[in-house]
This record gives C-alpha cells, structure tokens and sequence, in this order.
C-alpha cells in the first residue's frame, strides 16, 4: 500500500545512500562481497535512534576512526618533535599530555614542581610554550586533544590565543578539551577549586565554544580514568554517563537551549581486556544516552542523542614484566573499541608501565591500529557483533546495571543528576565504589582467580633484559624553568597585573563569562600558575575528605 510506513531497513539505505564512502574494495579476502550491515528489516539499524549499533549510517564505510596517538614530554619543543613524527607515520589526530605541574596548574619554577617537570608529559607554562608546542602544524586540518582539567580553561585560552597568532581562526579549530572536572574528584584526583566552583568553569568553556567554535567538543566526558582507577566496567559506564548528564543540566541551567551544545559534547572510554564486555559498554552507552537525552531532556537534534566517543587502550593492564606482551594486551583492546564503533582511537604502547614511550613503541602502538584498519577487514561492517545472542544479552545486562545507579544517583540528588554527581562527591559515594570494585579485583589477583600473564602467571622470561626507556633528565627541566624567567623578564609586568586584576574581580561574578578574561590574560604572557592562583584567591582550594 503506498501509505506504508517504510521499513527501518529501508530508511537506513536513504541515509547509507547519502554518504560518501571511503575508496576500498568491501569484500573478504576470498573475494566474498561485504554488506554494510547485517540484520532483518524491521531491526535496529547504525545511525537509527537508539544508536546502539552506531551513531551513523555508513559508520567506517564512510571515515575510518581518528587514530589519534598520546604524546607529551619534556618541553614544548621536544613534543612538537614526536607530533611532527606521529604525523610522519599516518597520525591522524594529536592528543596532548601535560606533565604534572601542568596539570596542578602550577609553574615550572614552583616549590612543588621540582622533579616533575616534562616528566610525565610536557611543560606548559605560558602562551609561548603553546606557541612552540604547535608550531609549523596546521591546526585548521589536523584535529587537537587535550587532556587537562583543572587548569582546563586556561590552557583552552594559550591554545585559542596561540592558534589565532598564527593564523587560524578559532572558528577553524577541532578538536576536543577533556575538561571532566567531575571525575577528577571521583578517581584521578587531579583537582584544584571545590567541584562548585569548578563547574562554573566547566560552564564558561561549553557556552564559550557553542557561540563560537563550531568544530570543538568543550567536554569530553572520561570513564578511562574512573576504570583506571579500578571501576569494573558497569561502574565506567554508568559513571560516565552521570556525570554527562550533570554537564547537560549544568548548561540548561546556564540558559542553553539542549541543542545548542550537546552536539558537541564526546565521551573517553577506556578499552580493557574483557573483549566482550567492553564491546558491550560502548552499545549499552549509545543507547543510554539517546534515551535520556531525549526523553528527559527534550533533545530534538539527532547530533544531540548521538554519542560519540574516543576510546584507549587501558594502561591498567600494561605490566612492567615481559612488556611486549603488552603489544598483544593492546591489539586485543583496540579491537574491541573498533567492533563497538569508536570514532577515535589511542593505543597505548608497550613501554607505558615503565616509563614514557619511545619513538619505537609509540610507532608500534599506532602500527597496531592500522594493521586493523586495513588488513583485517573489520571495518569493512557496521556493529559486525550485533544480533549476537551473547553479545545483545550482555548490552542489556549492562544497561539495566546502570541504570540502577542513575536511580541512586537522582534520589540523592532529588530529582538532579547535577546535584547527585556534585553530593555523590562530597559523600564519597563514587570514591567508595571505586575503591571496591579495585579491591575485589585485587583479592581476585592474589587468590589466583583472574590470571595476569607474567604477573601471577605464566613468569618465565621476566628476568630477561629489559627493553630502552625514555628518559627524561635534569636538563629539561632547567631549560623549561630558563624558557619561563625569559618569558617573565620580556613582558609588560603591568599588562599582566591588569588582566589578573581583571580576572579576580570577574571570578567574583559568577554570572561573567570567564574565557575573554582568560585569553586576554595569556595574551599579554601571564603563567599559568599566576592566573590558577588568582582564581583561587576567589574560589577557594578544595581538600578532600578521605575514604574511610
């Protein structure tokens, strides 16, 4: 009858038939001619609401995954070096570690950053750091991640300011900020400001770049550290999507229509070694967040139900004992972020769990990701685990999981998933949680329940020598903390005393925007550790109560 509904099959292939797809032969080996997706008519199919099976139609038909790989080290010159290689070698995102001064948004010349500069990723002090961290890269066609919180919004500012200096506008920018201030508090411990005060960062970055920065995600909202801090896998998932959906009522609260951000709003998940599990965790995720962000907070967009998300292979279960095993533990984990449809890619490598990586492995790492990419095939089909009797059975089991943590989560906070995320903190609710789940994952360890090889297990070899690390040395430290007395000693000292003046009496308003402060502020060079410690003149210092 021609007033029949079309079939979900039917609607796919009109979406599938609008893409561009990517030049390949889809076919097995044999020469066996490849589907997109597979499954009956009246079936769910990618890029369909709930979006179990993906966000998109053509899913990796159209656009493999962003193998984005993790580099940071020493100073800003020495990491524009591996990004430059990283690129070299079919890169084709950057992500950004900061060491832990950084971090704790402190100087490099403080007390407290002794011993840590560049060590665990690189020194970023003021806006010429930024400037020599991406220089000669072009920003406006290479995507750019960030993994910073606290000090999220000022760092945003050197890398705005900085791109804008030379040449490309801040419109033009892509890429992500993780700014997740709520799982600082809940597992990384990374913290600066009380969780209110932080949020109301959090707040100024989203409202800033809906108005203007089209192509950047303001939040990426992280399960990796909550598992890495020892979660199971329910934990991650329901964690995670709390507090996204903390950030969503933030924003509405701010005045922002549903729409108008959460489009841009990603996911970090971490990829561990429980193939299936994990594989489940993405679809449970899609699914979850399509519902709740249309039936509880009026998303009308489809871009705003879509979850999208980055994924990397768990660095908890790298082990310093036999570390090429590692190089297996890493293709097993990228696998399962690629069979659940992640849209961007980091592989740890093999040295990871002695120190930073070297060029070797760090090429090593990203090998692995284009060997499945563009030997195995599996890209070659959209959710290929879909309609699996165990696979579809483990997604609802997770789903119905979380779902009974959401519900703890609204009751604490009556009916406010911000307020749950904000006092489930305060109580030590997820820290105790978290500090479970990794004890029974220990006690399984040590009762030889759950084997790790070359751990508990399988120990042959683990005398052997050791592979060559990465080492970071005095000098890079005494070059960062020359580079910064330059800096100081070069500026306009009372340009700088304006713009902290400024910035301390607009932290007093919460109602101001803080980010044209910011950037204005990096501007004219003032460190990171001055603007931090201005705006925690204002806000405060929050001290965490520990977990009895």
């Amino acid at each position: 009858m021609a007033n029949e509904r079309p079939t979900n099959r039917e609607l796919w292939n009109e979406a599938f038939d609008a893409s561009t797809l990517r030049d390949a032969d889809f076919q097995t080996m044999s020469g066996i001619q490849l589907d997109p997706v597979y499954g009956p008519d009246d079936g769910e199919f990618p890029g369909q609401f709930p979006y179990t099976r993906g966000p998109y139609a053509s899913m990796y038909r159209s656009r493999l995954w962003t193998m984005r790989m993790f580099a940071g080290f020493g100073t800003a010159d020495d990491t524009n070096w591996r990004f430059k290689e990283i690129i070299k070698a079919g890169g084709t995102g950057l992500s950004t570690a900061f060491d832990m001064p950084t971090l704790l948004g402190i100087d490099s010349d403080d007390p407290m950053a002794l011993g840590e500069v560049g060590r665990c990723g690189v020194a970023i002090d003021t806006i010429a750091d930024m400037e020599d961290l991406y220089r000669g890269i072009d920003l406006g066609d290479i995507t750019t991640s960030m993994t910073i919180n606290s000090p999220a919004a000022v760092i945003f500012a050197m890398f705005v300011a900085q791109a804008e200096l030379a040449g490309t506008p801040r419109a033009l920018l892509g890429g992500t900020l993780q700014n997740d201030i709520l799982k600082e508090y809940q597992a990384q411990k990374e913290f600066v400001f009380p969780p209110r005060q932080s949020m109301r960062l959090v707040r100024d970055t989203i409202d800033f770049t809906a108005a203007e920065m089209p192509r950047w995600h303001s939040v990426s909202i992280s399960g990796y550290h909550i598992r890495e801090a020892g979660s199971s896998a329910v934990e991650e998932l329901a964690f995670t999507l709390a507090n996204g959906f903390a950030y969503v009522e933030l924003a509405m609260q701010a005045g922002l229509p549903v729409d108008a951000f959460a489009p841009r709003l990603s996911f970090f998940f971490n990829a561990h070694i429980d193939f299936f599990e994990e594989i489940a965790k993405y679809r449970a995720a899609r699914r979850i967040w399509a519902r709740w962000m249309k039936e509880r907070y009026g998303a009308r967009s489809e871009r705003s139900m879509q979850l999208r998300f980055h994924c990397q292979t768990a660095g908890v279960s790298l082990t310093a004992q036999q570390p090429e095993v590692n190089i297996v533990r890493t293709a097993i984990e990228a696998l399962a972020g690629v069979l659940g449809g992640a849209q961007s890619l980091h592989t740890n490598s093999m040295d990871e769990a002695l120190a930073l990586p070297t060029e070797k492995a760090a090429r090593i790492a990203l090998r692995t990701q284009q060997v499945i990419a563009n030997e195995t095939n599996v890209a070659h089909v959209a959710d290929p685990l879909g309609g699996s009797y165990f696979v579809e059975a483990l997604t609802d089991e997770m789903e119905a999981q979380a779902e009974e943590l959401f519900a703890t989560l609204d009751a604490l906070g009556d009916g406010s998933m911000l307020e749950g995320a904000i006092k489930g903190i305060e109580e030590n609710w997820f820290q105790g949680k978290i500090a479970d789940s990794a004890y029974e994952l220990e006690r399984q360890l040590n009762a030889g329940r759950r084997i790790t090889v070359g751990v508990n297990a399988f120990t042959e070899g683990n005398d052997e020598a050791q592979i060559d690390l990465l080492k970071i040395t005095t000098e890079d430290e005494s070059r960062q903390r020359k580079r910064l007395d330059q800096v100081r000693h070069d500026r306009d000292q009372h340009a700088v005393d304006s713009a902290l003046a400024r910035i301390r009496t607009e932290a007093a308003d919460s109602s101001v925007n803080l980010m044209p402060a910011l950037i204005d502020a990096v501007k004219v060079y003032a460190t990171l550790g001055e603007i931090m410690g201005t705006m925690e003149a204002e806000f405060g210092r929050h001290v965490e109560v520990p977990v009895i």
